[in-house]
């Protein structure tokens, strides 16, 4: 936990700039906690609304786990983010204007308003554009590693989320089974919410913790409290550290509660109310909010001015995308840009 100086003895001037440090880091995560939350609030009352064509899958609830995740890679890492990572995608450098153009089908974000608002990525920037949330990206990301690799570049990893449904699948397992064999510098954070959309836990997998499997793979596995952002912070940095040393691939497993359905279009009346008492069904941002004050880290009129700034950027973003055209399907050039160069000209 964050921790203020103990009584009785003063700090030295090292102890107290990294108390300084951490403090900072903590804010900071909490900061596109809130832009997360205030956004994806947004746009759930825009899918309400009508406005949005296709889902809306908010990550409430997990936004300590995801910015984490954004927050310890570097230029030149790979990060496959999923559909509940829209904290992770902005700590990694994601403008917001870029996921409102893409929700609102604008033809200047990066999928040029032709593909559903989860699928979106900047690949030559290092945030690859998700295929699927159940265990595919885990091999892409081994193989854009291997590919860097053989490339003979140097201090990069790679790091993607899974949830604890996806974990169950052949994707997963063929994806943590070559990363181990090649033993790229890999970071797997698994957000077990407790429900894959609405199976419980007991129904998904029958070992005591889903970190029991790091070993068998070859992996150094961890589990953390996915509702305290410092245990988020201190976890995945560790984690993305030790594989950027050449450690064996890294398996995180965070406990939560997802306090949202499995979309917007879910009511989420299947968790029971046994479970929403569970410490693990904490509010992730509330309990941030808490050690703040608690920490004396920032007062009530500095939080109250994050939360404004975070509406404002929110405003700002989508109403940029709303002045934006949508494709026009008569004109647009509909070939993937990366085979673009492929295709024949047409005649």
């Amino acid at each position: 936990m964050l921790q203020t100086a103990r009584r009785g003895r003063k700090k030295t001037g090292s102890e107290a700039q990294a108390a300084a440090a951490v403090h900072e880091r903590y804010l900071e995560a909490y900061r596109w906690m809130l832009l997360t939350r205030l956004f994806e609030e947004k746009l759930a009352s825009m899918y309400r609304g009508g406005m949005i064509t296709g889902g809306v899958y908010v990550g409430k609830g997990q936004e300590a786990v995801s910015a984490a995740c954004g927050m310890f890679l570097r230029k030149g890492d790979i990060f496959a983010p999923l559909i509940r990572d829209q904290a992770g995608r902005a700590a990694f450098g994601e403008p917001l204007v870029d996921v409102a153009r893409t929700y609102l089908g604008s033809r200047l974000g990066p999928m040029r308003g032709r593909d559903g608002n989860i699928h979106r990525g900047k690949p030559r920037e290092g945030q690859l554009a998700m295929i699927s949330h159940l265990g595919a990206m885990i091999s892409v990301v081994v193989g854009s590693l291997m590919a860097k690799r053989w490339r003979g570049e140097k201090d990069f990893v790679g790091l993607t989320t899974i949830g604890e449904g996806g974990m169950q699948t052949g994707s997963t397992h063929e994806g943590l089974n070559i990363a181990a064999v090649e033993r790229v510098p890999l970071v797997v954070v698994a957000t077990n919410n407790h429900y894959a959309y609405s199976t419980p836990n007991e129904r998904e997998f029958a070992c005591a913790s889903l970190v029991d499997r790091a070993l068998g793979y070859g992996f150094e596995g961890y589990e953390m409290d996915g509702t305290n952002l410092n245990a988020c912070l201190e976890t995945i940095e560790t984690a993305v550290k030790r594989a950027r040393a050449g450690r064996p691939p890294q398996l995180v497993v965070a406990s939560i509660l997802r306090l949202a359905g499995h979309g917007e279009h879910d009511d989420f009346s299947y968790v029971t109310d046994d479970i929403r008492k569970e410490p693990f069904a904490q509010d992730c941002l509330k309990c941030a909010e808490v050690c703040i004050r608690e920490l004396g880290l920032a007062d009530d009129a500095t939080v109250r001015n994050w939360r404004d700034e975070a509406l404002r950027k929110v405003d700002e973003a989508v109403a940029t995308a709303q002045r934006e055209p949508a494709p026009n399907a008569g004109e647009e050039d509909w070939c993937a840009i990366s085979t673009r160069e492929l295709c024949d000209p047409v005649e």
